[in-house]
């Protein structure tokens, strides 16, 4: 199918063009999630998309699904309630680097103890691109932002490892660079019974870029292509080799764990059952 008939299919009406500036990432990121939902042939009324602030976070009112365009930071527990009031819903959290992992943070490791079944898909664009270009929790060190003019002295999370240390049971990366990879990942996240979370690495050519002389949109990619080394590849690198770069693919996966809404109902049984 091509990207004008997935357009007609899945994007609402009236909604485009989008707000997003020339060269962001969002709308790879974004047409990743609707190719993924077209690979598993979905039926648009079994897809929630729920997100929260933030120019990523946006995404939820071109989409023709379920949706929801939540308060800051809160998509995830509104994602909870949804997927506990309809566990049959394929529930897709879209989310950014400030809203995910700052004012939505304790929401994010509580989502991934509980294992809830739902996709989140971080787009990290590395900066708070809509409010004004303030840095984020998962800003590079020793980048500059708007609250950060001579550079950021706070270390960026490893959003795989939090989310990893936190419970979650899917964790994957990958970049706009690496289109198909991002489809694959934001399918196999959707399939995975239990919380998943891809990390879209993305480029705000505006916002971070221009701040921290990074060149134009192109190069911003070129500099995914150069630092972004798919997972077999890492494991094979030295510390010396790895400095600078990141690994991309399906990083961890755990299929043993109980689902959250699975092990709900089975306590709603007991409960009614009258056994302890």
């Amino acid at each position: 199918m091509s990207m004008e008939q997935l357009i007609d299919k899945y994007f609402r009406p009236g909604r485009l063009p989008h707000i997003w500036c020339p060269g962001c990432g969002n709308g790879i990121v974004t047409g990743a999630i609707v190719k993924a939902i077209d690979k598993l042939a979905l039926e648009k009324d079994s897809v929630a998309v729920i997100s929260g602030i933030g120019c990523s976070s946006r995404a939820s009112g071109y989409l023709d699904f379920n949706t929801v365009h939540s308060a800051h930071g809160r998509a995830l527990p509104v994602a909870t309630g949804v997927k506990l009031a309809d566990p049959s819903l394929n529930v897709v959290v879209v989310t950014g680097d400030g809203d995910a992992t700052a004012i939505g943070g304790n929401h994010l490791i509580h989502a991934a103890r509980r294992n809830i079944d739902m996709t989140v898909v971080l787009y990290n664009n590395s900066i708070y691109g809509m409010t004004g270009g303030q840095y984020s929790p998962m800003t590079p060190y020793g980048s500059k932002a708007t609250t950060a003019p001579y550079a950021t002295i706070e270390h960026d999370f490893d959003i795989a490892e939090l989310a990893k240390a936190a419970g979650a049971t899917f964790v994957a990366r990958a970049t706009t660079f690496h289109t198909q990879l991002l489809v694959d990942l934001i399918a196999k996240g959707i399939q995975h019974k239990g919380f998943s979370i891809i990390e879209a690495v993305s480029a705000c050519p505006i916002s971070f870029g221009r701040q921290n002389k990074l060149g134009g949109p192109a190069d911003m990619m070129k500099w995914q292509r150069d630092h972004a080394v798919m997972l077999p590849a890492w494991n094979k690198l030295t510390e010396e080799q790895r400095s600078g770069k990141f690994p991309i693919g399906l990083l961890y996966e755990v299929t043993d764990r109980k689902e959250y809404t699975e092990a709900y109902d089975e306590l709603i049984a007991r409960a009614q059952g009258g056994n302890k």
